[in-house]
């Protein structure tokens, strides 16, 4: 049994959110950093655009949504704080990330300054540029409580080698929210490049890449923002667009070719994107985008509260460990569970109609190594869930872990 905490206080809005997402109805869904339930609008924008490319054809389908297109550029812009221009549409935020790291001019013995917290793909870029052109990776320390230290990245990126800082301001397997404000004003004070994954980061916390201080922040649709799987988008500062940056592979939306061995970069971000991407994807990106605008904070607020309210319900199991720490946590709470493989369990709660998702040491192999963890079960609520479906999960887990 666990012990309740005093409820959270249940927002007007909360039934509204309720009706509007279809997947409530038969799940209890706890995924969110995973791929979230997407709102009926959302699903809608999707399909509409899909039929109309059946009937009128895909090229004429995207003229006709011209207005649309725009428009969810523009949102994008509102949503972390900047214009339209600065915005570039890609497949996916590990997308974002590359093109953005693509933008530097790597030599043998450049540094790449960076989190013990960060996500596996990020690692496995800067790995294959040590092998590629021997591009060193320093790891900043962390605080005694968790997260980067933002003294650390200091030291380290004074090095007169250092060509960028790149930060997961919210790590894969852990709750932890790591200081990019912090980190970014650091990246100001020495006039060094700085990019922030901000996958996780998206629809859960409040953005403003001004205050944040960032050159470029990858993110994208389908986690906490609530759209579509297989779109993303990245942002582009005015500094980095007035150096001329661009993508290492540039593509044909990207920049013109002029001469035979000429070409003209796009005006603003779009200059890192490619060609073809998938308009009934950004159409959908876009609706959930005009709908996290609409919820607000309120709904930031609520999904964090609700893993707080989370943390200690788990953390009373039997043999459950809670694993994340900082100064800050968000809406993604992680366990280890003692004998337990993870993965199994995700299975087991799925077959209850709980979504949970699982990683392994891949995930995070230094903060996994510090947590002395294999596997951890990870579970992400968002504003739509209610205190009611945190307790069932925490049941349905007491009962498959019970000896």
């Amino acid at each position: 049994m666990t012990t309740r905490t005093a409820p959270l206080p249940v927002p007007a809005e909360l039934d509204r959110w309720r009706r509007d997402t279809p997947g409530c109805r038969d799940r209890i869904h706890l995924n969110n950093a995973g791929a979230a339930l997407m709102p009926q609008v959302v699903l809608q924008a999707l399909t509409q655009h899909l039929e109309r490319e059946a009937a009128i054809g895909g090229y004429e389908a995207e003229d006709e949504a011209e207005p649309q297109v725009r428009e969810a550029y523009e949102l994008l812009g509102r949503l972390v704080g900047t214009a339209a221009r600065n915005i570039a549409i890609v497949e996916n935020a590990t997308v974002a990330f590359n093109q953005a790291v693509s933008a530097f001019d790597f030599h043998p013995g450049d540094r790449i300054v960076t989190t013990r917290a960060d996500y596996p793909s990020n690692q496995l870029t800067y790995l294959s540029l040590a092998q590629r052109l021997g591009v060193e990776t320093v790891r900043a320390d962390d605080l005694p409580e968790g997260g980067v230290d933002p003294a650390s990245v200091r030291r380290l990126a004074s090095h007169p080698r250092t060509r960028l800082v790149a930060l997961s301001w919210v790590p894969t397997n852990s709750g932890l929210v790591q200081d990019a404000q912090g980190v970014g004003a650091v990246c100001a004070e020495l006039g060094v490049p700085y990019l922030i994954d901000g996958c996780q980061a998206v629809g859960q916390l409040a953005v403003d890449v001004t205050s944040l201080h960032c050159d470029f922040l990858a993110g994208t649709g389908r986690k906490f923002l609530r759209g579509p799987r297989g779109i993303g988008f990245l942002y582009v500062s005015d500094r980095m667009l007035e150096q001329g940056s661009f993508p290492l592979f540039v593509d044909m939306r990207g920049a013109d070719w002029t001469d035979p061995d000429a070409f003209r970069l796009a005006d603003g971000a779009r200059r890192f994107e490619n060609w073809e991407f998938a308009y009934a994807l950004l159409a959908g990106l876009g609706a959930a985008v005009r709908y996290a605008l609409a919820v607000g904070a309120a709904g930031r607020n609520r999904a964090r509260q609700l893993a707080g309210d989370l943390r200690p319900k788990l953390a009373g199991l039997p043999g459950v460990r809670v694993l994340d720490r900082g100064r800050e946590q968000c809406a993604i709470v992680t366990i280890a569970v003692a004998n337990r493989d993870a993965a199994e369990l995700k299975l087991r709660l799925r077959q209850r109609g709980i979504n949970t998702s699982s990683a392994d040491r891949k995930s995070g192999v230094l903060d996994m190594d510090d947590k002395r963890a294999t596997t951890v079960l990870r579970f992400s609520p968002h504003y739509y869930n209610t205190e009611d479906e945190l307790d069932t999960a925490v049941g349905v887990l007491a009962e498959q872990i019970r000896p």
